[in-house]
């Protein structure tokens, strides 16, 4: 008998709105375990929005969210309080406590939502601090640090609870070339090594390139998913004007075919 792959995450007919007005509509596409998915489109089209819907931060509109086939918002309070826990996100800013440590903040899901001891959570947030490249900084705050490095340490914490999904909101933002190509090598070195599905909101051309299996694009025009898949393909293969825009930053099939070689701020 033939065996039935689950999605890691599967949208099906997903609006998202605020205040009655619709963001986006009838979105449906799956993110497969092991994926790089990368959420794509211009500013304004709702891409930090979808992924608080997948996180379940927020509730959608109509439609649904399923996780391993289990829909998010039918489900119990239990259980959706564990679905979250196996997501780990990396906020935009990189979320980490000024007031506390690096090992601090690495620690604190691990104290939250586990009874491990002093011990082992030290040992924990060594290994995940290591994971990202920052071993021997645990007793640095967030402010002696570059951002580039705090945005690894925000990695770390977000890994902290080993969680099956990374959740990752512009994570290149306010990076300088070098250290966003830096956090790329790293993502792609997390899933190599952990087989982390992570899902990114991302509209910087040489990491979508360099880190995306899969990818839905979104439209604020038209409210709705346009184009769905490896954005190396939909760069060759689409057809849509609004893509290659956004693929090629307006210039073109062959600008845009120079992208995954090149790197962006």
């Amino acid at each position: 008998m033939q065996t039935v792959s689950v999605p890691q995450i599967a949208v099906e007919g997903l609006t998202m709105a605020y205040d009655g007005r619709v963001i986006q509509r009838d979105l449906s596409f799956a993110v497969e375990a092991g994926a790089i998915f990368v959420i794509m489109g211009s500013s304004g089209c709702g891409k930090s929005t979808l992924l608080r819907h997948l996180i379940g931060l927020r509730e959608p509109a109509a439609g649904q969210v399923c996780h391993r086939g289990v829909s998010f918002w039918d489900t119990s309070q239990a259980e959706r309080d564990t679905m979250m826990r196996r997501g780990g996100v990396l906020y935009q800013s990189g979320g980490l406590w000024s007031s506390m440590t690096l090992a601090e903040n690495v620690a604190l899901p691990l104290r939250e939502y586990t009874q491990l001891g002093r011990r082992d959570i030290r040992d924990i947030v060594a290994t995940k601090l290591a994971l990202v490249g920052l071993a021997g900084f645990e007793d640095f705050y967030p402010a002696e640090i570059s951002g580039g490095m705090q945005k690894r340490a925000g990695l770390a914490r977000a890994m902290a609870l080993d969680p099956e999904t990374l959740f990752l909101d512009e994570p290149s933002s306010g990076l300088d070339p070098v250290s966003a190509r830096r956090l790329d090598d790293l993502i792609l070195e997390l899933r190599a090594s952990l087989g982390t599905t992570i899902v990114v909101v991302s509209h910087e051309l040489a990491s979508i390139f360099a880190i995306a299996t899969d990818s839905v694009f979104l439209d604020p025009e038209a409210r709705t998913a346009i184009a769905r898949g490896d954005p190396r393909e939909l760069l060759t293969h689409s057809d849509d004007p609004k893509v290659q825009a956004f693929l090629t930053r307006g210039g073109g099939r062959m600008m845009g075919a120079r992208a995954p070689s090149t790197t962006q701020g």
